[in-house]
């Protein structure tokens, strides 16, 4: 486990029985761009049907805040963050959006989802899975 993801914490679901939508906003990112060491801005969405587990608010602060000094590509990085997420709390769906400010003129939206093998939205929480 890298450091990064020792930052994360996680807390029991209190209503595992139901699948309901956790829809976190994180307005203020930051890392490096790896080819010209600039700073890259973005906004990240983090919508999550939790299964066992629930992301502690503070640790996500902290672990979006741990790629401040790091050079790395905007789609590697919003990649990185559905992994590291997924890959702990085991969601039954989970998607980053990663809303990168303009830079040489461009603004770019990287989307990636995780959905939990046989899953079904049967309450409709999730408008194109």
């Amino acid at each position: 486990m890298t450091s990064r993801k020792k930052l994360l914490d996680t807390f029991d679901n209190p209503q595992i029985k139901e699948d309901y939508l956790i829809d976190m906003k994180v307005p203020e990112f930051t890392c490096l761009c790896p080819l010209t060491s600039q700073p890259d801005f973005a906004e990240f969405a983090i919508d999550y049907i939790p299964n066992k587990l629930c992301v502690e608010l503070k640790s996500l602060k902290l672990y979006m805040g741990s790629f401040r000094n790091e050079g790395a590509f905007h789609e590697d990085v919003t990649n990185t963050i559905l992994k590291d997420l997924s890959g702990l709390i085991k969601p039954r769906y989970m998607c980053v959006i990663g809303y990168w400010k303009v830079r040489g003129g461009i603004i770019t939206t990287v989307t990636t989802k995780f959905i939990k093998n046989g899953w079904k939205d049967s309450n409709r929480l999730i408008s194109n899975v």
